[in-house]
């Protein structure tokens, strides 16, 4: 690993952490409120070692191919599924992910509820898949996520399965438009879900360029990937 590239990232990493503390105390938080993902799609497991070394502990993953390797090669980091995922996909996914933010159907939610549940009975996971509900801000079909109107369906789905454990909601800012106020009607998105799932507290939002408007309207979980460790690379092997 060179040491040029560690102290890249730990840069990197120190500019980061200082506009998520600086968002933080605008907006009358806590430090500790907000949980930073690094978003490692397209660089090598090595980086993904080098940011453990420097404290990072959670790590996120776009394709279900490339995350399964990475994840068995730096074990002990908690990794997140924030890309969009098909059904058949989800026993890979079940294999490495603590986490998936991308539920976005009923159909995918039972597809990894029976992903989990076949795991359970083999005896490689003990635990529920933690989940969060991808809510479409945009209602464009084409970048995933559950229309506003039907979270509560979709969580009431989840919350009736043993193998799957709702933690909250995820969105993507959509494009073009301000990111506050797709933000601010995430937030109200969450209040809403929380009337009938008090426990489904996260909400996933903000990236490297609206992270400060995430945190402001109640982001407890931001992705930040170019940030963190540059243009995108080349694909790890």
């Amino acid at each position: 690993m060179s040491p040029d590239r560690k102290a890249e990232l730990a840069e990197n990493l120190r500019e980061v952490e200082e506009r998520i503390a600086a968002a933080c105390r605008a907006a009358g938080r806590a430090r500790e409120e907000v949980k930073l993902i690094a978003i490692t799609k397209t660089f090598p497991a090595s980086d993904v070692a080098l940011l453990a070394e420097l404290g990072v502990t959670d790590v996120g993953e776009n394709r279900d191919q490339e995350a399964g390797p990475k994840a068995a090669e730096v074990p002990g980091l908690r990794w997140h599924m924030v890309g969009r995922l098909q059904r058949n996909k989800a026993k890979s996914v079940v294999g490495w992910a603590d986490e998936v933010q991308s539920v976005d159907s009923a159909r995918l939610a039972d597809a990894l509820a029976k992903a989990v549940r076949a795991v359970q009975t083999a005896q490689i996971r003990d635990e529920p898949l933690d989940v969060l509900i991808q809510a479409s801000l945009d209602d464009d079909p084409g970048r995933g996520g559950c229309p506003l109107g039907e979270l509560k369906e979709l969580a009431d789905r989840i919350a009736q399965t043993d193998e799957l454990r709702l933690r909250g909601l995820m969105a993507v800012a959509p494009l073009g438009a301000d990111p506050a106020a797709a933000f601010e009607r995430l937030a109200r998105a969450g209040e809403d879900l929380r009337k009938d799932h008090p426990n489904a507290a996260d909400v996933s939002a903000g990236m490297s360029h609206d992270l400060e408007q995430a945190i402001t309207h109640g982001s407890t979980c931001v992705r930040v990937g170019t940030a963190l460790l540059g243009g995108r690379g080349l694909a790890s092997p």
